[in-house]
């Protein structure tokens, strides 16, 4: 048995990851998170704040050898610069600690994301490839991945990092996932018996976007964590396809029985701050999962997405040629969720 210790298990990468795992059998799990899960599951969950190095040694002490570390815990900050310290510590106090302790360990996986491009700064160049030079610092996946390249020298471990693109899948409490925003966002025009608007800019109404779906995603990790040929690699892992807004919407609309109206750009964040109420009397009228209008929902990250004037697109190429083939339509990809989100009774 390979035994993963997954960081940020919770999150929309995490949670997939985690019942990915166990579905293959052949992978002992253990999931890092503040909180505890909600929902069922045969991993073992420990509760462990990351940042402080003590409690990570006390905590996983007798937890016995780890293969594998999947990493995907983040620690937002109020800018760029406090960002470095917080993830890169974390990051340190699980790896070090687990070097220590285990004498199977073999490889990390890294998850980035198309920050690593610079993509939260402006236009930047597309298709981005892995081997494109980074944009003036502070980004915190710089000095991650820094880290694991000089801490592996001369291990018996190495590496890999994967840089997806906006992340869909479920999860509560995740700031970065826009199938949730969208879904509750269409739940709350349809209560309020309005069209489906798209929120953004126009620009980022017509711009080309990529998505990667969280189950997609689990296989590459599993995948780049399985191969040698994978070690001191980064990849790009997206659904491989490219899309705008401007398609999807109509189609989304469709999905919740709305009527499709032009753009109108509105700050999201600002006009959802006085939706909790709305929100939770949808919940107690229609039996909904009891999650709060926070954890539903990120606007602020949904309204950073909507709002994204320029192309965000990643080349793929690299992951093929290494041997990940594995690919998923958009659009197909949005509905599923939305149908899931349906029948788990996270929306209407």
């Amino acid at each position: 048995m390979k035994k993963a210790l997954v960081a940020g298990a919770l999150g929309v990468t995490g949670r997939t990851l985690v019942n990915h795992l166990i579905s293959l059998g052949d992978w002992e799990v253990i999931g890092l998170s503040r909180r505890s899960p909600e929902f069922q599951t045969t991993a073992q969950f420990i509760a462990v704040d990351l940042l402080d190095r003590t409690e990570v040694e006390s905590r996983l002490r007798m937890i016995g050898d780890i293969t594998h570390i999947f990493y995907a815990a983040l620690q937002p900050a109020a800018n760029f610069f406090d960002e470095v310290a917080p993830n890169l510590t974390m990051l340190t106090n699980l790896i070090e600690t687990v070097e220590r302790s285990s004498g199977e360990f073999r490889k990390v996986v890294l998850i980035e994301g198309a920050k690593y491009y610079g993509a939260h700064l402006g236009p930047y160049k597309t298709p981005a490839k892995e081997d494109d030079p980074r944009h003036m610092p502070p980004n915190f996946y710089y000095d991650q991945e820094d880290y694991l390249i000089e801490r592996s020298i001369g291990k018996t471990w190495s590496w890999t990092a994967l840089r997806p693109s906006s992340i869909c899948g479920f999860a509560v409490g995740n700031p970065m996932n826009m199938a949730t925003v969208i879904a509750v966002y269409a739940a709350l025009c349809k209560e309020l018996r309005l069209p489906l608007r798209f929120p953004g800019s126009p620009a980022g109404y017509h711009a080309v976007m990529e998505m990667t779906d969280a189950e997609l995603l689990a296989k590459a990790i599993v995948w780049a964590g399985e191969n040698a040929n994978c070690d001191g690699q980064a990849f790009n892992i997206t659904n491989g396809d490219f899309n705008r807004w401007e398609n999807l919407w109509p189609r989304l609309a469709e999905f919740f029985h709305l009527k499709y109206a032009p753009p109108q750009h509105f700050p999201l964040t600002l006009f959802m701050s006085d939706k909790e109420p709305l929100w939770n009397g949808l919940v107690q009228k229609n039996g909904l999962l009891n999650y709060s209008f926070r954890e539903a929902a990120s606007w602020p990250f949904g309204e950073a997405i909507f709002n994204l004037g320029y192309d965000v697109m990643a080349d793929t190429t690299k992951a093929r040629m290494f041997g990940f083939y594995e690919w998923v339509d958009t659009e197909e990809m949005l509905l599923r969720l939305l149908v899931q989100f349906q029948r788990m009774r996270f929306i209407p």
